[in-house]
Parts: structure tokens; C-alpha cells; sequence
């Protein structure tokens, strides 16, 4: 983890309601290039023009593009509001309001606010709809003092810290372009995110809305409504689950080869999720923690338009019957930054995910591509109609979210990972001050 706004951003859950912002002097400040449009429900993204932004020319507009869609993070939960559909939803520990309409939502400026009721209890919010500002939630229940809660403001994507540094980043997606032009049997997706701040926390995207099978990536949903949980002491690593026969399924995997039934404990049960993409364990989780709805609500809660969880590991007749989980690249940047960024779990638990992916043992793409030793933490996924790695590249002073998603042929959707995840190794290892100056 880079830099002490990283650490401050940690301190969030942790602390009181009012939440220290991070960023908020940039913020004021900062005018984006926005290189990704907000995830739509299938087809291309807008690729960066990389050619735009030469040396010389200054990228930075304005004023900071405004999103549709914008959650404010602050300890224990999430305020999600949605500027288009007039909603929002409260989500924290101490409860859930679910999708609430607010008709009389305004917006102006580039902030959202207004105020819903929702059993008894009043939500008063002023989340702007730029990422790394400032947003502030009042709720006020009967008989006792109104809670404000502080904390910055998430969109998809984050507009970067520094858009000079940032557009340094511009000329890999022309890269990565080439690639996913080149996989003619394989539509390709890429995303990518600076967490770094060597390219001022820059995001661009080649197809970041392409909406292919989730296959085994949506796994990473699962655990953070998991660990979400243990962040808010309703679950503990140390409880056991009974495992029975009946929740046994084949494909990836090491709890299929155990003897039930038998009582595994969360901790093993979210470590074997990623570490060998365990079928078993996402079901067994799944059910554990009260089926699809819980993380599918965590995904509302973060305005991702584009992921569902909609069917168990290995259901072969859910999945004739047209359920099928989908996800895309901007949306698991999107979650992997907020893990990363502290917006979502804890320090701890974001520690843990992260050291669970660093354990995966299904290294046949990302891993494969790079030099050996280069420190990554990943997940895959595999269908035959489907090839996926994404995750983090742990290199120190360049510590990148990365999202490579394919649809068609596996096999040589596995080659076509394989060549934009060494696209972005190579352009991250090249120095970027190696131009000579006149």
C-alpha cells in the first residue's frame, strides 16, 4: 500500500461518524479527463484517444464531469444515490433501506440531495456526483440526536488525483486496443487502474462495459459481503459452517475431495474461495449468507449496473434456464479499488482479501504472462465460453487494479489475458521519464 492518503483512508472505519476526507483539496481543484462512461448494461465502453493528449497540450477541462450514478462511503456502510431514477439506498451495518424512489431529489451543481423516511427513520443527504469530493448523510431517528456521517464520495470511474500525471497512462490503452483487436474469436474487455499515484490514480478502459459470464470472478463479490460482515461483527472468521454431501459439486476446487459432513470454519471457507476458486465454498457461502439477495444488494449499493449474482457454482439447470451471473471490467476495477482504497472493508479484512488472492493457485494467465516473481494478486475464471483474470499487480511505486475479461473460446481467450496482462506489465515497467528533452 503507497502513500499516507492510503493509511488515512483506512483510519475511515474506524473512526467516529465524522469521517476525515481524503483528497478534498484535489478535489476542489481537480478537472478529469474521464477515459471510461459509466458501465452500461451490454457493449462496447469508450476507448481513451490516446492521440488527444500530447506532450504539451494540457488534458485537463473546465470543470470535473459529473456522474449519473455516485456512493458515499463512511464507516460501517454506504449511501448509494442514483441522480437519473431519482433513488437511493442506505446500506450499513445497522441495516438496509433497499432501492428508495425520491422524486424530489435535486440536483444541481453536480450535487444530489434531498431526503427520504424509510421506517420511521429520516436519510438527509448532499453526495455530489464527482468522485473524491466530500459527501455528508444526516440520519435522524425518533428520540435521539441526528448522526452525520462524513466521508468521500466513490464514482465509476474515480476521476484521477492528477490529470497531468494521470494522462501519462493514455498510451497503454492504445495498446491494449491493439491486443483486443487482434483476439477476433474472443471479444475482449480491459480496465485499468493506478493505485499508485505514479499516474495520478488514472483509470482507462478498452471495452470496460463488455458484459460477458462472470464465470468464478464473482467470487470476489461473495467475499466482500462476507468480510463486510465481519467488519460489522454479525459474523466472525472463527464460526463454523456444517458442510453436508448435498452441498458438494465438482469443477475447482479442494473441498470435493473431504469427507462430509463436516463443520469448516469462515475463515477456511473464504481462504479455499480464492485461493482454489472453490465451488463448494461460494455455495456453501452463498447459502450462508442468505442466498443471491445480500450480495446482489451490495452490488446496488455500489451503483454496478453491469454484475449479478443470479445462479450457484456448477447449477447447470439454472443456467439453461437463462440465470447466469455477469459482471465487466469497469466493475471490478471498481470494486477492487474501493477494497484498496479502504471504501468498502476495513484495513484487516481488506489485508485478508488481498492475501487470499495472493494465494491463488490457478496461475496459468496473469501470473503466467509476467517475469517470474513480480508480485501480483489475482482471481480467474473459467467457462468454456469464458476467460477471465483480474486483480492487483503489487509492484512497489506502481501498484495497479487490473481487469481482463474475454468472452468465446477459452482457450484462446486464455492467450488473449495472457497479452494484456504482459501489455500493461511491459508499459508499467518502462520508465516514463526516458524521453529526452530538447
Amino acid at each position: 500500500m503507497r502513500k499516507s492518503d492510503k493509511r488515512r483512508s483506512f483510519s475511515l472505519l474506524g473512526n467516529s461518524a465524522r469521517v476525515p476526507l481524503k483528497w478534498l483539496s484535489a478535489a476542489v481543484a481537480l478537472a478529469v479527463v474521464a477515459t471510461t462512461g459509466p458501465a452500461t448494461a451490454d457493449g462496447p465502453g469508450r476507448e481513451p484517444a490516446a492521440e488527444s493528449h500530447e506532450p504539451g497540450v494540457d488534458p485537463t477541462p473546465e470543470r470535473p464531469p459529473t456522474s449519473e450514478v455516485s456512493w458515499l462511503s463512511f464507516p460501517g456502510g454506504v449511501f448509494a444515490v442514483d441522480s437519473l431514477g431519482h433513488t437511493v439506498r442506505y446500506r450499513a451495518c445497522d441495516g438496509d433501506t433497499g432501492r428508495v424512489a425520491d422524486p424530489t431529489m435535486r440536483v444541481a451543481a453536480g450535487v444530489a440531495s434531498g431526503a427520504v423516511v424509510v421506517g420511521g427513520t429520516a436519510y438527509r443527504y448532499r453526495v455530489p456526483l464527482v468522485g473524491r469530493s466530500e459527501g455528508t448523510l444526516e440520519v435522524i431517528q425518533r428520540h435521539r440526536p441526528p448522526t452525520t456521517l462524513t466521508g468521500v464520495v466513490v464514482t465509476s470511474p474515480q476521476p484521477p488525483t492528477d490529470p497531468v500525471a494521470g494522462a501519462r497512462l493514455f498510451p497503454l490503452s492504445g495498446q491494449l486496443a491493439r491486443v483486443v483487436a487482434d483476439a477476433s474469436l474472443n471479444p475482449a474487455g480491459v480496465t485499468v487502474r493506478d493505485l499508485s499515484g505514479r499516474y495520478g490514480d488514472q483509470q482507462i478502459a478498452v471495452n470496460g462495459s463488455l458484459r460477458p459470464k462472470a464465470a468464478s470472478v464473482i467470487k470476489l463479490w461473495i467475499l466482500v459481503e462476507l468480510l463486510r460482515r465481519v467488519d460489522c461483527g454479525q459474523v466472525f472468521l472463527d464460526d463454523g459452517v456444517l458442510v453436508t454431501p448435498e452441498d458438494v459439486v465438482g469443477g475447482t476446487g479442494q473441498l470435493q475431495f473431504e469427507t462430509f459432513p463436516q463443520v469448516v470454519t469462515v475463515r477456511r471457507l473464504a481462504q479455499y474461495l480464492i485461493k482454489y476458486s472453490d465451488n463448494v465454498a461460494a455455495n456453501v457461502l452463498i447459502t450462508y449468507l442468505g442466498g443471491f439477495a445480500p450480495v446482489n444488494a451490495l452490488i446496488d449499493s455500489m451503483n454496478q449496473r453491469s454484475t449479478i449474482l443470479a445462479r450457484r457454482m456448477l447449477d447447470s439447470a439454472a443456467a439453461q434456464r437463462g440465470e447466469e451471473n455477469y459482471t465487466s471490467p469497469d466493475d471490478v476495477v471498481t470494486l477492487l479499488g474501493a477494497v484498496w482504497d479502504g471504501e468498502i472493508l476495513t484495513p484487516a479484512s481488506r489485508d485478508l482479501m488481498i492475501g487470499f488472492m495472493r494465494e491463488q493457485t490457478l496461475n496459468t494467465k496473469i501470473p503466467a504472462a509476467l517475469p517470474p516473481g513480480v508480485p501480483v494478486a489475482h482471481k480467474t475464471g473459467d467457462l468454456p465460453d469464458a476467460s477471465h483474470d483480474v486483480g492487483y499487480y503489487l509492484i512497489p511505486g506502481t501498484e495497479t487494479a487490473v481487469a481482463f475479461l474475454t468472452a468465446g473460446p477459452m482457450a484462446t481467450g486464455d492467450e488473449t489475458v495472457r497479452r494484456m496482462a504482459r501489455t500493461v506489465y511491459d508499459f508499467l515497467v518502462t520508465p516514463v521519464d526516458g524521453a529526452v528533452e530538447e
